[in-house]
């Protein structure tokens, strides 16, 4: 969803996967008349995401809903905050009181997962990265959410950055095989992506570094001790990214390598909703 235009169409989409021919539970319980007030109450501690999105799909399915908002995106939030309240017809209230939640406590648990993990890395100038390990239809959701975070977007698809990983490199040849293809195809289709290369060993790095016009290495499943090694053998000339076997309980340790960079799957792929509500107001 790179635009307003992608999130209408999505929307549109969520909608007719919940709804289709009618909401025959609220359709039958309450009249067509019927207006109200609702709001979205927090539940747990964290980091509030999807507002927003929340906002717009209201909005949406009737324009004529009221929304006030209270808390925005990427604030800290506590069990008893109200992050907004809305008010119309009861029906497109109860409508969309599914979808508003399942975005929000997702991309909400997923922006507090990020910031647990910048905070635990504080102080020591790594920054936390996304992966493409998302739910496909969202993703553009779940890295804003990352975002909010205070984490930083990796690429976003295949179409954006050169990440030359393992299978790459194997199926080229070698690491000189495929960084001379990439380049002469990104001349060929005169692009200008930045291009990033996975290491498994000192001596890949040492073979990528003795080639130019490389942004990144990415050590791979580096020990600490190993990672300390390449961040000193690298000395600042491309950036340093680490990934993998890296843990909750190790990931400073890392940090305090020096490396620019730590990408974590997790923050996608592994991370709990957040507990929000969606209650009538009196």
């Amino acid at each position: 969803m790179n635009s307003i235009h992608d999130l209408d169409e999505a929307i549109d989409r969520w909608f007719e996967e919940d709804i289709r021919d009618g909401d025959h539970t609220t359709l039958s319980t309450i009249t067509f008349d019927a207006s109200g007030s609702a709001e979205l109450l927090v539940k747990e501690e964290g980091i509030i995401a999807g507002v927003d999105v929340a906002q717009r799909i209201f909005k949406r399915f009737d324009p004529q809903i009221e929304f006030e908002l209270l808390i925005s995106d990427g604030s800290a939030i506590s069990p008893g905050d109200v992050a907004f309240r809305v008010s119309g017809r009861v029906h497109s209230l109860l409508q969309c009181e599914r979808l508003v939640l399942n975005v929000m406590q997702r991309m909400s648990g997923i922006a507090t997962t990020t910031y647990s993990y910048v905070k635990l890395l504080e102080g020591t100038g790594t920054q936390i990265l996304d992966t493409r390990k998302t739910t496909p239809g969202i993703r553009m959701l779940e890295k804003y959410a990352i975002r909010l975070g205070k984490g930083v977007n990796h690429r976003f698809g295949l179409y954006d950055m050169i990440l030359i990983k393992d299978n790459h490199i194997d199926f080229a040849g070698g690491i000189e095989q495929a960084i001379t293809g990439t380049k002469k195809y990104l001349e060929e289709k005169s692009l200008k992506l930045d291009i990033i290369v996975e290491a498994r060993s000192l001596g890949d790095i040492k073979k990528v570094l003795a080639l130019s016009g490389i942004r990144r290495i990415l050590l791979d499943n580096f020990s600490v001790e190993l990672t300390r090694e390449a961040v000193h053998l690298i000395n600042r000339r491309v950036e340093t990214e680490s990934s993998g076997g890296i843990t909750w309980e190790t990931i400073r340790s890392y940090a305090e390598c020096g490396v620019d960079y730590i990408s974590v799957g997790a923050l996608t792929h592994q991370i709990k909703s957040l507990d929000l509500s969606f209650k009538k107001v009196d």
